[in-house]
C-alpha cells in the first residue's frame, strides 16, 4: 500500500483501525470519529434545509419484510439471517433503509395535499461481503448510507429530481469536487415489474435529469431491480473516478409495500418513490476524502482544527485561556504543552495534519497577541479577540443557504 492508501493514513493520523476478529468493521478511533461526525452533522443540515426529516428505523427485522419487498430473492446471499427460536420465525439485518421508509409512510392514510413526503436516515447496514473483496473503508461489512426518500405523485418527480441534484452539486463542491459525471442506469435482466412499468420509469428520470442540466451516458442493464437510476461518478486528485451518489426512481417498492395516498378525486393512488443519497457510504465516502487530500482534510472538516504549541511551561496559563475561548467557539484545538522543542511540536502537529498552528511565547503573552500559522506557509500575529474571531471564521463549514 502506498502512503496515499486511506488505510495507511488512518494509521499515520490515528484515525481508525480494522482487525481480523471484526472483518469488514470499524474500529474509529477519537480523532476518526470526530471527522465521521462532523461530515454527518453537515449532510445532516443540508438535508434538512433541503426538506428532509431525519427519521430512524430498526436494523434487524423479520425476513417476510424483505421477501415481500423483493429484496430477500435478489441479496439473499449477501444478507445477515438468524432464526428467532423464540417467536419461531427468520430474521434479517438490513442491507439497506428502503422498505423500512415505507413502513413509516404506511403508519397512516395520506392525503395529496402532504406529498411530496420526505425522509432521511443515517442507516446502519450489513452485508455479508466476501472476505476477498473487502478493502478498509472502500468496502465494508458493516456501513451506514445517507439515505433519503421521497413520497411523491408522477407530477412531482422533475421538481424532486431537479432538487437532489441542486443539492448534490452544492454537497460535493463543499466537499473539494465541483465536478462530476452522470450516467443512467437502465433495467437489469434480473428485476421486479413490468416492461411497461420500466419504460414510464425510465422515460421520467432520463426527462427529469435533462430538465435538471444534467449530462449523462447509459450503461444498459446496471439499473437497480426496482427501477433505472442515475448514478454520480466523482473524479479525485489523482484522476481516479469514484461512483458515490444516486437517484433511483421505483414505482415497484410502492405496490409490493401497499403504500398509497388519496389522490384529489378521493381515490387511492400509488406514490412514486425516489431513492436518494449524496455520499452513498459515510465510510467509503470518508476513504475517499482522506486520499483525495491526502489526509490534508479542510480546516472545516479536521479532527483538530489548530494546535496550540507553547514555547514553555511559563505560557501554560495564557495557553490554557487560548484553549477555552477557542472551545468557547466551537473549534476544535489541541495543546501541545510538553516539554519539547519547539521545533518538534510544530513537526508532530504537522504530522497530524493539524491545518492550523498558533505559538505562543512569552512577546504573545506579554502583548495578548497569537502568532498563527497557516498550512501553507502564512504566518500572522493578531490580538487575542481578534485572533479567536480569525479562527472561529476560519474553521466555520461551508455557508449552508436557506433552501435548495
Amino acid at each position: 500500500m502506498n502512503d496515499i492508501d486511506h488505510r495507511v493514513l488512518g494509521n499515520k493520523l490515528d484515525l481508525f483501525h480494522q482487525q481480523e476478529e471484526g472483518a469488514g468493521m470499524v474500529f474509529w478511533h477519537p480523532r476518526g470519529w470526530v471527522l465521521y461526525r462532523v461530515l454527518e452533522e453537515y449532510v445532516r443540515v443540508r438535508m434538512r434545509r433541503a426538506g428532509f426529516r431525519e427519521i430512524r428505523t430498526p436494523q434487524l427485522l423479520a425476513r417476510s419484510l424483505w421477501e415481500k419487498s423483493g429484496h430477500w430473492e435478489k441479496f439473499g446471499a449477501a444478507m445477515y439471517s438468524l432464526d428467532d427460536a423464540q417467536e419461531e420465525r427468520a430474521l434479517c439485518l438490513k442491507p439497506m433503509s428502503c422498505p423500512c421508509h415505507v413502513q413509516v409512510f404506511n403508519q397512516r392514510v395520506r392525503s395529496y395535499r402532504e406529498l411530496p413526503v420526505r425522509y432521511s436516515e443515517f442507516g446502519a447496514c450489513h452485508r455479508d461481503e466476501p472476505s476477498g473483496s473487502l478493502e478498509g473503508l472502500k468496502r465494508t461489512r458493516a456501513f451506514v448510507q445517507d439515505d433519503a426518500h421521497v413520497f411523491c405523485a408522477h407530477s412531482h418527480i422533475e421538481a424532486e429530481v431537479g432538487r437532489f441534484c441542486s443539492l448534490l452539486r452544492a454537497m460535493y463542491a463543499d466537499l473539494g469536487f465541483p465536478d462530476f459525471k452522470v450516467a443512467l442506469a437502465t433495467r437489469p435482466s434480473l428485476r421486479a415489474g413490468s416492461d411497461a412499468t420500466w419504460d414510464r420509469a425510465e422515460d421520467a428520470l432520463a426527462k427529469a435529469a435533462r430538465a435538471a442540466g444534467l449530462e449523462f451516458d447509459v450503461r444498459a442493464g446496471e439499473g437497480a431491480f426496482y427501477g433505472p437510476k442515475l448514478e454520480f461518478h466523482l473524479t479525485d486528485s489523482r484522476a481516479r473516478s469514484w461512483q458515490c451518489g444516486t437517484i433511483q426512481l421505483d414505482f415497484v417498492l410502492p405496490e409490493r409495500l401497499d403504500a398509497e395516498f388519496v389522490n384529489e378525486r378521493n381515490e387511492r393512488e400509488r406514490p412514486v418513490l425516489i431513492h436518494h443519497a449524496v455520499l452513498g457510504s459515510m465510510e467509503r465516502f470518508i476513504a475517499m476524502l482522506l486520499e483525495h487530500h491526502e489526509g490534508g482534510l479542510p480546516v472545516w472538516l479536521a479532527p483538530e482544527q489548530v494546535a496550540i504549541a507553547t514555547i514553555s511551561d511559563a505560557n501554560l496559563a495564557y495557553a490554557e485561556e487560548l484553549m477555552q475561548a477557542l472551545d468557547d467557539a466551537c473549534i476544535r484545538a489541541l495543546l501541545d504543552s510538553r516539554p519539547e522543542r519547539l521545533e518538534k511540536k510544530i513537526v508532530d502537529a504537522r504530522e497530524k495534519q493539524v491545518p492550523i498552528l498558533v505559538v505562543l511565547g512569552s512577546r504573545d503573552e506579554r502583548d495578548r497577541t497569537i502568532s498563527i500559522r497557516l498550512r501553507d506557509g502564512r504566518q500572522s500575529t493578531l490580538a487575542f479577540a481578534d485572533g479567536v474571531e480569525y479562527l472561529r471564521l476560519a474553521a466555520l463549514p461551508p455557508p449552508v443557504a436557506s433552501k435548495v
